[in-house]
């Protein structure tokens, strides 16, 4: 779920509960009375602080319950900051608490601006905390913002092969940001500090796109007035991104061809070979295969391009990076139309992760980014991203495939999280390693057996 200002208020007296809601109206504040309520509001709101009154019931007068609640949370969620809330004469139990991991504690009577103080920080951590894990999410491949193993999967894959000089063909979706991986490429290359020139075959017409690639020499074509470089030129040392090449005319594939496997060019109307040291990378969200079989693609031309392929995922197949992506998106665009910091409400967050992503990354940053300008207040709803609520029919209702559904996820995060080591993976799952290898043998996960270590 897409994390939030959402604090938590884990208290049983009703009349401190209305006061504490009416006070931290600028969060998203979720009530528990009791030790259940809490650990369920745990597991379905994920929030980032929390305020703990350790005299909870069926033992208000103790704070047994309340230290018990303080564990159970931070075993389900270790980063929570926790700031436990306790009467005047109970400062050893929450000098306990605090060394249990609790972030601070409050002693009763409850001042709103006060506590209101240590909240706020708490959330400022909070803050911190998670752009720094952003920012070692996105190196080296900066801009690239990722936490799924689909995705982690391809950028370990690109930082391999970005030193090479292999000619590297990009498969994916519209808006999956292929072009954003193809300069990560170029950046991780020993041509970095050589243009990066990129050509999109499907925005330029078809009648321009031969000088617009190879250049021309003066009186070439009517309107031909001097000598002009094409992009394939002037990326001289560096690294040439044909996007959209699935879309590159057939009469030009021939002498895309010849340029790749000869690396000389001819400009337009010229006589002259013009030697071109270059790195080539394509993209494309078509499938060629089948444009081969069509007969408007050039067979030999794809051997030539697809030295390595990259398949991008789409949105939708990325566990976890709805998420991440959208949190960073939102932020990014506040501070670039020096608006207030937001947050998104629980529908949004719902809704976006039960959102299809036609458009993908792209589709997102639209969204997103119109949200961020258009929403009153301090919360990006499900209206406002124009994205809908998820309905209740849309959910399986055959327990059996949530099930199956549930563990593939996990196993998949736990292993990556285990840094693809199987025995700890299966540590994390708390089961043993024959048990795990039974569940990738049913759910048809033998690939990630063989992808992964056993020791």
């Amino acid at each position: 779920m897409t994390q939030s200002r959402i604090l938590l208020v884990v208290e049983d007296d009703p009349g401190l509960q209305k006061q504490l809601k009416w006070s931290f109206e600028q969060y998203e504040v979720v009530i528990a009375g009791n030790r259940n309520e809490a650990i369920a509001a745990i597991r379905r709101y994920t929030p980032s602080v929390v305020t703990l009154d350790l005299g909870l019931p069926p033992d208000p007068t103790n704070a047994s319950e309340g230290l018990a609640t303080l564990r159970e949370i931070l075993a389900l969620a270790p980063a929570t900051k926790i700031i436990v809330v306790t009467g005047n004469d109970d400062r050893a139990n929450a000098i306990h608490a605090v060394a249990l991991g609790a972030y601070d504690f409050y002693q009763k009577p409850v001042d709103p601006d006060i506590l209101g103080l240590i909240i706020e920080r708490a959330f400022h951590l909070d803050a911190l905390e998670r752009d720094y894990q952003n920012l070692q999410q996105q190196k080296p491949l900066h801009g690239v913002i990722a936490t799924s193993p689909q995705m982690q999967a391809v950028m370990r894959m690109i930082e391999k092969i970005a030193p090479t000089q292999a000619t590297v063909l990009l498969l994916g979706e519209s808006g999956t940001g292929k072009e954003l991986l193809a300069r990560a490429l170029h950046r991780l290359s020993t041509r970095s500090d050589q243009p990066f020139v990129a050509v999109n075959c499907a925005a330029i017409p078809e009648t321009l796109l031969e000088s617009e690639l190879f250049g021309y020499e003066k009186g070439a074509f009517t309107g031909a007035v001097a000598q002009t470089k094409g992009k394939i030129e002037y990326a001289q040392g560096g690294t040439f991104f044909l996007d959209e090449i699935g879309d590159l005319p057939f009469a030009l594939q021939a002498k895309l061809l010849r340029f790749i496997q000869e690396r000389v060019i001819e400009r337009l109307g010229g006589r002259k070979e013009i030697p071109i040291d270059v790195r080539i990378i394509c993209a494309t969200h078509r499938k060629l295969p089948d444009l081969i079989d069509q007969g408007t693609f050039r067979g030999d031309l794809y051997y030539r391009l697809s030295e390595i392929v990259v398949d991008i995922p789409p949105l939708r197949e990325r566990e976890g990076d709805i998420t991440t992506i959208a949190n960073a998106l939102l932020q990014r665009y506040c501070r670039e139309n020096n608006l207030k910091e937001k947050h998104f409400s629980h529908d949004a967050a719902q809704a976006m992760e039960a959102y299809h992503w036609p458009g993908n990354i792209r589709e997102m940053e639209n969204k997103i980014k119109r949200a961020t300008i258009l929403s009153d207040g301090n919360f990006v709803t499900a209206a406002d991203l124009e994205i809908g609520q998820p309905a209740e029919n849309t959910m399986p209702l055959n327990l059996k495939s949530v099930r199956e559904a549930a563990e593939t996820v996990a196993i998949k995060r736990a292993l990556n999280y285990a840094d693809n080591n199987v025995s700890e993976a299966a540590k994390l799952l708390g089961v043993t390693r024959p048990t795990l290898y039974g569940l990738f043998e049913k759910y048809g996960l033998q690939g990630l057996v063989r992808n992964h270590s056993e020791d």
